[in-house]
């Protein structure tokens, strides 16, 4: 199944608040015929997006290429939050790849964030950025892991950020008896995504980088000049990026291996009461292996994403965003639904991104699992400085050892299944 076309409208953004509150870039033009760049680009999210602003700014030709439109996978409908380092802990980190290439990586998850938060200033982007996500903690046992995490972030790493949380204190910010306890990182915020997404697009544009919308790569030549064909024209360059994520499909095979597409859903309530389900506006993620996300939009409406869905094609989504958004909330029975929306992310087996080179001169990002607006934002950056020659970045990244799912693309999603339906068992019965 190809996952571009399985639940959407082929040039379509789904019906998502994000795409109802967005002022929409004119549509680009569908690439026809033959065009030369220095660098073609596969993929008009967050990395790609990144990577063509950069390289543009340093002087390339750049061309880049989106089957639907600009922002339309998972950089326009994520959760929007936006934090420093990596997806998994750094004690994981230190173990996998040892102190100084863990740190390494810490860093590179602080100048994700910076980057993003710098992007957004100059180019005076309409993000609606706020500061603060919460980390709440959905069994008690889970709490003195996380105040302890926080200290070592503080004792081994220099960041200072994060607040440690009691079960009152999470209670006074959520309300809810859900959580029983947590950390506040005040370093962390949250945004607007698709608008993000769109002002990483016209700033690319007026460095002078070429956007084609409606151009679904089909094939990639590999040699000295590249040959990227799509469904009516090719673009031939001295490098290409692939910048595709969960939409990659079996486009480039070693890198699809080790990146798996799952599905993730939002809903969107009418606007809310004020202090209704939270009292400060920050962005709140939970312990639940089945993760909730969740904040409020500037108009006071709650943005919450979760649920349990296996299998590509889209459940009902308000049905199944409804259930684990009452059991935090259920004085929301009742509320109206406006929107509710689903998108393809990716994730690797470790949970770190998988920075691949898949030829000399062909390079990929991807598998940011869950951790992308930043994370994407600053691969693009490391792809653009790599293409120009510095690669110190890329290849600590690259050095992240990434197993295959096991079974190969037939058999991956069954034993994610399995997986999943295990964790989310734990979830249920407080294992």
């Amino acid at each position: 199944m190809n996952l571009l076309f399985a639940n959407d409208r082929a040039g379509e953004y789904p019906p998502s608040f994000y795409a109802a509150t967005a002022d929409l870039l004119p549509r680009q033009p569908a690439l026809e015929g033959a065009v030369q760049a220095d660098v073609c680009i596969i993929g008009a999210g967050y990395t790609g997006l990144s990577a063509a602003l950069h390289l543009a700014e340093r002087g390339y030709s750049v061309v880049v290429l989106d089957a639907h439109r600009v922002g339309f996978g998972a950089s326009g409908r994520n959760g929007g939050q936006v934090g420093p380092g990596q997806r998994i802990e750094q004690d994981a980190i230190e173990r996998m790849m040892g102190r100084d290439d863990a740190r390494k990586l810490w860093d590179i998850g602080l100048q994700a964030r910076d980057l993003v938060q710098a992007l957004v200033a100059r180019f005076d982007m309409d993000v609606g950025w706020k500061s603060g996500v919460l980390h709440a903690d959905w069994q008690a046992r889970d709490v003195p892991h996380a105040h302890a995490y926080a200290e070592k972030l503080a004792r081994e790493y220099g960041y200072t950020d994060i607040e440690a949380l009691d079960r009152d204190g999470v209670q006074a910010i959520v309300r809810s008896k859900a959580y029983q306890g947590g950390v506040l990182d005040h370093g962390a915020g949250h945004l607007h995504p698709l608008r993000y997404a769109l002002g990483l697009a016209r700033a690319a544009l007026g460095a002078g980088a070429q956007i084609f919308e409606n151009s679904l790569v089909v094939d990639i030549q590999h040699g000295a000049k590249v040959k990227v064909q799509t469904q009516h024209g090719h673009v031939e360059a001295a490098h290409v990026l692939v910048a595709a994520n969960g939409y990659l499909g079996g486009l480039v095979p070693q890198v699809a291996a080790k990146v798996m597409p799952i599905n993730n859903f939002i809903i969107a309530t009418d606007p809310l009461p004020e202090g209704t389900v939270l009292t400060r506006d920050v962005g709140v993620a939970d312990s639940k292996f089945v993760i909730n996300y969740f904040r409020l939009a500037e108009d006071g409406r709650l943005l919450f994403g979760g649920g349990e869905s296996y299998g590509y094609r889209f459940p009902d989504i308000e049905q199944t965003v409804r259930k684990p958004m009452l059991e935090v909330f259920p004085q929301l029975e009742g509320a109206k639904i406006a929107y509710a929306w689903g998108g393809t992310l990716a994730i690797t087996m470790t949970r770190l991104p998988c920075f691949a080179r898949v030829a000399p001169n062909v390079l990929s990002a991807s598998g940011y699992s869950g951790h992308g607006v930043a994370l994407a934002t600053l691969a693009g950056q490391i792809m653009a400085e790599t293409v120009a020659g510095q690669s110190e970045r890329f290849d600590v990244m690259a050095r992240v050892k990434l197993p295959s799912f096991p079974g190969g693309r037939a058999l991956r999603s069954p034993l994610l299944v399995l997986a999943m339906t295990w964790y989310a068992l734990r979830d249920r019965l407080g294992m």
